[in-house]
């Protein structure tokens, strides 16, 4: 057989897609190629991808520019596995993905690559592209108002996407006021459960009261995730507060107790808001 490998395009740094392609194809090679690239599979490669994506908004939210760099080509890395092995399956390549992805983007832009006018609110650009997306369903034959929803989002972003879904068609509280109803009805249902039920029984209660949280903040104009990590990262900074303020009197979390750590958290909160 054919030596097909290309050195000379490895080692070029301005090869740009074309490079990055070759390194893969090299990785996968089951002659050549690295033992633990040539096992991966699918549904192996998946959580790095899930992982990879989380970096780059991690970085994103740092303004972390040098940092999104390195993360952005991490995360085009996982493209580039994933088309390998579909181009090895038959299944796709990278440049199918590519016009893939190309066509659907003009396609759902009839005011910028057609001749549809671009004078619109964006109420109604939103409008549009929802029925183009819904059109793109139906041909996939995913007929349910919910189908195309995607299992591997995170649990809240999916609640999210879902009851959006179900809005759309008019199942929804009508005002904010009969959710907030409807949590304090989970909320009690769930310190009932915690008495009496299975630790199972006691998660579905959890859960309900998740997913009506998720549906307060879509009636709230709140994107539950992203509210979520805006609440980690508050907590992260107020208690390296905690922590320093500790420092300063020659002592660690594990020197204090909850009293002195709560007027702590509570003096990190003032100076914040001073």
């Amino acid at each position: 057989m054919a030596d097909t490998r290309n050195d000379a395009l490895i080692h070029d740094r301005d090869a740009g897609i074309e490079r990055l392609l070759e390194i893969m194809r090299r990785l996968r090679d089951p002659d050549t190629g690295c033992p633990w690239d040539i096992e991966q599979d699918f549904d192996s490669i998946a959580p790095y991808t899930i992982e990879e994506a989380y970096e780059v908004a991690d970085a994103i939210e740092r303004c972390d520019w040098p940092e999104l760099e390195g993360e952005l080509g991490d995360l085009l890395l996982q493209t580039v596995y994933h088309t390998q092995m579909g181009q090895e399956k038959g299944h796709f390549s990278f440049q199918s993905v590519v016009r893939n992805i190309s066509d659907k983007m003009v396609a759902r832009h009839p005011h910028v690559f057609g001749d549809e006018s671009r004078d619109k609110s964006a109420e109604q650009q939103t409008a549009d592209w929802e029925a183009i997306k819904a059109a793109e369903r139906t041909h996939k034959a995913q007929d349910g108002i919910l189908d195309g929803v995607a299992v591997g989002l995170p649990a809240l972003l999916r609640a999210y996407k879902l009851q959006k879904r179900a809005a759309r068609v008019g199942f929804d509280w009508p005002v904010v006021d009969d959710v907030i109803a409807k949590i304090a009805e989970e909320a009690a249902e769930l310190v009932e459960a915690r008495d009496r039920l299975t630790p199972a029984e006691v998660e579905e209660e959890y859960g309900d009261l998740m997913f009506v949280m998720a549906n307060l903040g879509r009636h709230l104009g709140v994107e539950p995730e992203a509210a979520l990590r805006a609440a980690n990262k508050k907590f992260i900074r107020r208690f390296n507060g905690v922590e320093a303020r500790l420092r300063d009197i020659g002592k660690t979390p594990q020197d204090s107790d909850l009293t002195e750590m709560d007027a702590l958290w509570e003096a990190v909160k003032h100076a914040e808001r001073s």
